[in-house]
């Protein structure tokens, strides 16, 4: 089984470079992030014509999350739970297929908004390890994927690519992602590729595709049950290198 996920920032500017991806990786389950548009704008047809049917929770011109898939869903929740009801940020959507339950997710950046955007940061990363905690409690085969925004280590970030008090390298942000780990989550990437460098993500600005000042950002994480499963993880380099590129790559997984 191939579970993949990948920040498309903008999935009406990367449709056509979604399909491409779909037919060369072939994988069975594909979470999104940055949709940058509501449902009914989300372009569904051409995706359920390369065999995906699609779930979306969308928001207009902001965040968004979505699961192309060719296995039948059960969409379980499309926002975390433990959020107060009001919250309309579009980051969530949990389903259930072949037996696993899968998180896809778009966790906030926490540069913007000063102390009340990191604050809901560190909020949101709580509210995700409760309903982590939860699922394991009843072991459930969980896979969490999607846009973390948190580079766990030092090998996770180009040196220099980031300031020392960025949201995604801050001692809080990184402690938060530990709990996850400490937790039974296996981080899939490096449960393969343990040390060196590996990223998911090269900013627009600055020449940091050509420089390699990437960002490893993007994760999976899977259950006890899941990890025993795993046979094959890594990002998709190649796709940062195409025509008008999302700033992110995929990260594909598989599963025997």
């Amino acid at each position: 089984m191939k579970l993949a996920t990948w920040n498309v920032n903008s999935i009406r500017q990367r449709e056509a470079h979604v399909l491409r991806y779909l037919e060369r990786a072939q994988p069975d389950i594909l979470v999104l992030q940055e949709l940058k548009c509501e449902e009914k704008a989300f372009p569904a047809l051409p995706f359920q014509a390369a065999g995906y049917r699609s779930e979306v929770v969308g928001q207009k011109s902001y965040n968004g999350v979505a699961v192309l898939s060719r296995k039948p869903v059960e969409v379980t929740h499309r926002a975390l739970p433990g959020l107060p009801e009001d919250d309309a940020q579009a980051r969530y959507i949990e389903f259930v297929t072949e037996g696993i339950t899968v998180a896809g997710i778009y966790l906030p950046n926490g540069n913007s908004r000063g102390a009340d955007g990191y604050a809901y940061k560190l909020a949101w990363m709580d509210r995700l390890a409760e309903r982590a905690s939860a699922l394991l409690t009843d072991d459930t085969p969980l896979a969490i994927m999607g846009d973390f925004n948190v580079c766990p280590e030092a090998d996770d970030l180009a040196p220099g690519a980031l300031r020392p008090d960025d949201a995604l390298v801050r001692l809080e942000t990184r402690a938060r992602f530990r709990r996850l780990i400490w937790m039974g989550l296996t981080d899939a990437v490096r449960a393969l590729h343990p040390v060196g460098a590996i990223y998911t993500f090269w900013d627009y600005q600055g020449g940091a595709w050509e420089r390699d000042l990437g960002l490893r950002i993007d994760h999976v994480l899977l259950s006890p049950d899941l990890a025993q499963r795993l046979v094959a993880a890594a990002p998709d380099r190649a796709v940062r290198a195409e025509d008008q590129p999302s700033d992110h790559v995929p990260v594909l997984v598989e599963l025997r």
